[in-house]
């Protein structure tokens, strides 16, 4: 019998579960503004989508105020309680994100692996050591973005993220980038970009293409596990990661392959 898909309610049952740990006792859900400006009518957009959870921002003169966001550390330690799935019971510790959340620039993967399981920190095997050079290649340190995974436990054997273990996942990321405000999200591999986006396009589509997620630029890109099995497709991945420094207005690097 086929996997059951999550239901929406799963991955709403989560965010709910999230903000109760947080002492969070009531929640007012507010319709998102209507998107407007050229980069909507730009042809063949995917349009905006937006996953129905509980906003955090202020509430109307006739009702209570909404709780403010928890910051990085209070959700931090969230996350290291976390047993919304089966993870919890074989994970060394949470991966809860690298960088101080005052960052232009966000990069997302998909889960820890075990370097990063005994760690406690994203991308430090060998896909890490190599986003690092890709990050140097922009010019840039990593103390300068922001790193972290739709899933914050490692799943067994590194295999790839199930559909509940996102769903449970999923607040404590869009908590993060609601905290972070980066002016662009850098979606690595399949995963990322299919959350970030809401699609189930592959990832060889989605490469290199802005898309949208609640009024942030997104940039799919290949991961850099993928890279380093396919090392002749780091010119690809620099020529997205060099979008990213022209849509900020970042001096572009002379033209070369990150990580080589």
């Amino acid at each position: 019998m086929p996997a059951r898909r999550p239901r929406r309610n799963d991955a709403l049952s989560a965010a709910l579960g999230y903000f109760r740990d947080l002492g969070v006792r009531e929640l007012h859900l507010a319709a998102p503004p209507a998107v407007a400006g050229p980069t909507s009518a730009r042809p063949g957009a995917r349009p905006e989508t937006r996953d129905a959870v509980p906003s955090t921002r202020p509430a109307s003169a006739k009702g209570p105020a909404v709780p403010a966001l928890p910051d990085l550390d209070t959700l931090r330690a969230t996350v290291a309680a976390c047993q919304l799935c089966g993870l919890c019971r074989t994970r060394t510790q949470t991966v809860f994100a690298d960088g101080t959340g005052r960052s232009r620039i966000m990069f997302v993967g998909e889960a820890p692996g075990a370097d990063e399981d005994a760690t406690g920190v994203p991308f430090v095997g060998r896909a890490g050591q190599l986003l690092t050079k890709m990050i140097g290649a922009m010019g840039l340190d990593r103390a300068d973005v922001y790193i972290a995974n739709v899933l914050k436990c490692r799943p067994p054997g590194n295999r790839n993220p199930e559909p509940a273990e996102i769903a449970a996942c999923r607040p404590y990321l869009e908590t993060q980038i609601e905290v972070v405000k980066p002016a662009v999200l850098v979606a690595m591999g399949k995963f990322a970009a299919q959350f970030l986006l809401e699609t189930e396009e592959p990832i060889t589509r989605l490469r290199g293409k802005w898309g949208m997620r609640r009024g942030i630029a997104v940039m799919p890109t290949f991961h850099p596990s993928f890279l380093l099995r396919q090392p002749e497709r780091k010119k690809e991945a620099w020529e997205d990661l060099q979008q990213v420094l022209r849509k900020l207005g970042l001096p572009v690097p002379g033209r070369k392959e990150s990580g080589s």
